[in-house]
């Protein structure tokens, strides 16, 4: 996998919220408050206020200077992806790519489409893998 921007690791609530602005765009408190409202997981408003705070200070969201201000996602979902996929390789196989796709592939109905897909992605790893020996 190749890295562009650093991936990120988001604590199951911060994906909660950031993949509300990753479906909506940026928002005002206020659309944010309701927003998530209507994803099923209703806060009080000076909780979500924190919140966002906190994603602004982490750097994964930007707050605008304008009043209502704007709060924007930075932090792209490939780069949360990433990160988070990165956690369950390290914690499931110890950082070891084989047993994980064995599991995947061995265990799961891949469809024709999918199978040609892998072996595109396996004949980029291998021409990688020739360039760095």
């Amino acid at each position: 996998m190749t890295k562009s921007k650093k991936a990120v690791r988001l604590s199951p609530g911060e994906m909660e919220l950031m993949s509300m602005f990753w479906d909506k765009g940026p928002l005002t408190l206020a659309e944010a408050h309701q927003a998530f409202r209507e994803f099923g997981k209703p806060i009080a408003y000076p909780t979500m206020q924190t919140r966002l705070n906190r994603l602004a200070a982490k750097g994964l969201v930007t707050k605008s200077d304008q009043r209502p201000a704007l709060y924007q996602a930075v932090a792209t979902q490939h780069q949360a992806t990433e990160g988070y996929l990165g956690q369950v390789l390290e914690k499931l196989t110890s950082g070891k790519v084989v047993p994980l796709m064995k599991h995947l592939i061995t265990e799961r109905s891949l469809t024709n489409d999918e199978v040609q897909e892998l072996k595109k992605l396996l004949d980029v790893a291998e021409q990688n893998s020739r360039k760095g020996n």
